[in-house]
């Protein structure tokens, strides 16, 4: 099955299953969805990065500082949470990420999805998909606030950036 044929749960401006649809009808019609995000930090603290490969249906070539993706119909985000940072990851045995908040992401261009943001930490070595990853690396927040102003990030992993320093500032 391709990507694009992925079952999915569409849901409502509050988050409620109202129907299902192939991934790429979600897409093609702008139908809001779930969308996991799991910021993965290494044993030395420093954060997971990539640049997504060309082939992505939604924002090919673009960095991201998260792992993480569509939620499947009938799946929970704890669910695919752990599922999507295991298989970008390229790992087995990963802890199950912890949740720190949702949000309604909208690029006010017709992309909306319900967002829930997660972070992990993996001291073992990282094998990401070849389909999902065309590069990788992990860098520390220095490093990585670096280049928020030179690499081209996808637009809803910068948003749950932006809201996950504010969340972390918020608790000290």
């Amino acid at each position: 099955m391709s990507a694009a044929d992925e079952i999915l749960d569409v849901v409502d401006e509050n988050d409620r299953v109202v129907g299902r649809a192939r991934r790429g009808d979600v897409y093609a019609r702008g139908l809001c969805h779930r969308v996991v995000f799991v910021r993965v930090r290494d044993a030395r603290g420093r954060f997971f990065v990539h640049r997504r490969t060309p082939g992505k249906l939604v924002y090919p070539s673009r960095y991201d500082m998260f792992v993480g993706g569509v939620v499947g119909a009938g799946e929970s985000y704890d669910d695919a949470a752990l599922r999507e940072a295991g298989e970008e990851l390229g790992v087995s045995g990963l802890p199950r990420p912890e949740f720190r908040f949702s949000f309604l992401f909208d690029d006010g261009g017709g992309r909306r999805w319900w967002s829930a943001v997660y972070e992990v930490r993996w001291a073992g070595a990282v094998r990401p998909e070849a389909e999902e990853v065309e590069w990788h690396g992990f860098l520390t927040g220095a490093e990585l606030e670096r280049r928020l102003g030179d690499w081209d990030w996808v637009p809803d992993g910068l948003a749950a950036y932006e809201r996950l320093r504010a969340w972390e500032r918020e608790r000290g």
